[in-house]
């Protein structure tokens, strides 16, 4: 047992360290090949590896919509097409500082679900939870304006691609919904990444093929491929397949309560990485990540002491006994 809790902590580990680390090698491609045909090419290969591995572990079966093929299509088209275009879309619009605005509104995925699930359910977050997600939400507008939220406001060119990444990040929490729902009706995690990712990523492609004739952008010469091919192989590898699969299978070990910690590494890699590539990071950057990541922990932490049945009178005991031993020790 103990072994499994480690293996899944592991996966999650690896995934969410890999979608922190995609940012700064996207925008770093960024400088050669558009976003949309970046993400067609990574894609398209993630599907391929995921449909012989279907094949191969589940058999030509598997590949049956079983009547779901509306839903597959409807979630795969959240992930594949609305958060991955979009995301990277407007972290290429933002330049730089597009880098931490989507790492920090990745991290805001357990936050932005805790909403989604009250709009849907009508069933209102305890007064606590809500504090934490207001919390998170201040950490992620002083990263977004630098701390200068007038005149964030008054940028049209800064909102744009701004709302562009919310959105896209929305796409991936409702795609996340989505295969909880698969796998209460006893769908692989295998399965359901498969096939979500296939209609997922035939839509981007129409999508993309119907941009290029617009003219908005061009198809990518060979030179340039093989230019931006370190970093396709990347992200084809890490934040591609073994994050899509890894955390699926992760959160089907640990539970979604305590995989959703390890969100936290997002923001805290890209951090690292764009630091040793050499970005220009805030002070915002740096406070406003703090206060997603207290968010996260202290959420997680209130949400599994209502669990155990201590009361929320209790937690504040607690935590004016901490405060005391703490003003008596110094």
């Amino acid at each position: 047992m103990r072994n499994s809790v480690l293996f899944g902590a592991f996966l999650c580990f690896i995934a969410s360290a890999s979608w922190g680390a995609m940012f700064p090698v996207a925008n770093h491609a960024f400088h050669h090949i558009d976003p949309f045909y970046f993400t067609i090419f990574r894609y398209l290969s993630v599907t391929v590896i995921l449909v012989v591995l279907l094949l191969w572990k589940e058999g030509k079966q598997a590949f049956r919509f079983d009547g779901k093929g509306w839903s597959l299509w409807f979630f795969g088209t959240m992930a594949f097409t609305v958060y991955n275009l979009l995301i990277f879309w407007g972290e290429d619009l933002l330049g730089e500082p597009g880098i931490m605005v989507a790492s920090v509104m990745e991290a805001l995925m357990p936050m932005l679900s805790i909403i989604i699930v009250w709009l849907l359910s009508r069933n209102r977050p305890h007064g606590t939870t809500l504090f934490f997600v207001f919390t998170a939400f201040i950490g992620a507008i002083l990263v977004i304006s630098k701390g200068d939220i007038k005149s964030f406001i008054t940028a049209t060119s800064d909102i744009v691609p701004s709302l562009f990444i919310f959105i896209a990040v929305i796409g991936w929490v409702v795609y996340t919904m989505g295969g909880s729902k698969f796998g209460t009706e006893g769908w692989s995690a295998l399965r359901y990444s498969t096939l979500s990712c296939l209609l997922g990523t035939v839509t981007a492609t129409l999508i993309t093929i119907a941009i290029t004739f617009s003219g908005y952008v061009t198809v990518p010469t060979l030179t340039t491929i093989k230019i931006v091919s370190p970093h396709l192989a990347f992200m084809i590898i890490f934040p591609g397949f073994i994050a899509l699969l890894g955390w699926n299978v992760g959160v089907s070990i640990l539970s979604p309560l305590n995989a959703l910690l390890f969100i936290n590494f997002v923001p805290v890699t890209t951090l690292a990485i764009s630091f040793a590539m050499g970005s220009t990071l805030t002070i915002y950057d740096y406070i406003g990540t703090a206060f997603i990541i207290f968010s996260l922990i202290a959420n997680n932490i209130f949400v599994r002491m209502q669990q155990s049945g201590i009361s929320t009178k209790a937690v504040r005991n607690r935590l004016r006994e901490a405060i005391s031993l703490l003003q008596n020790h110094s």
